[in-house]
């Protein structure tokens, strides 16, 4: 890995800081080759401060300091993508990123599956919605479904129509969504006990 730290007069160039689990972007910060050596050295991430200008190694007042797993470099030799593991926030404001978010898992469109069911969940007024009426039949229905679709996912595993087979497993992890739900669970719940499990 050889930065091009020559393309920017100040000798600089931007470090963009991710978390290695959630993949969330936390922050961004510079680094010439002083502090690209350090962070290596010590395995926390340091950058250079504009504003002080000196190296400055984030989380040396705070104590949140972002704990090194890996550095990739760009096509051009001239911006860094730094794998972290935080520790507390990550933002001197507080927050888990300097965006201001929360530093969650993401599971792109079962986040926004998982939000429609906690709404129907919410509002079980409306008659209309599946998944309303199946919170409202109570979790001997749900359970039921989520069997009945499990039972279904297998017998497509059997056979050779792959369309069904994948058709039958939407259907059996949505059921489990909501089963989950009805528990007071969230996929983050059984991506935790995973990742405990991974580690032992």
């Amino acid at each position: 890995m050889k930065p091009d730290f020559n393309k920017n007069t100040n000798g600089l160039i931007p470090a963009i800081i991710q978390d290695d689990q959630t993949k969330k972007v936390l922050m961004l910060g510079y680094m010439n080759k002083e502090a690209l050596d350090k962070t290596l050295e010590i395995n926390k991430v340091t950058f250079y401060s504009r504003t002080k200008k000196r190296l400055w190694t984030k989380g040396e007042e705070s104590g949140n300091f972002l704990n090194l797993v890996d550095i990739k470099l760009d096509c051009d030799q001239d911006t860094l993508l730094i794998s972290v593991i935080p520790k507390g926030s990550t933002c001197h404001k507080g927050s888990d990123t300097c965006w201001n978010e929360k530093n969650e898992n993401s599971y792109g469109f079962l986040d926004k599956l998982e939000n429609v069911i906690r709404n129907r969940k919410e509002n079980l007024e409306d008659k209309e919605s599946y998944v309303s009426s199946l919170f409202i039949g109570g979790i001997n229905k749900i359970a039921q479904k989520v069997g009945e679709e499990a039972v279904e996912v297998i017998i497509e595993a059997k056979d050779d129509n792959n369309n069904l087979f994948v058709n039958e497993s939407a259907d059996l992890l949505f059921h489990y969504l909501i089963l989950l739900q009805a528990k007071g669970f969230y996929l983050n719940d059984i991506v935790a006990v995973l990742e405990n499990r991974h580690k032992t």
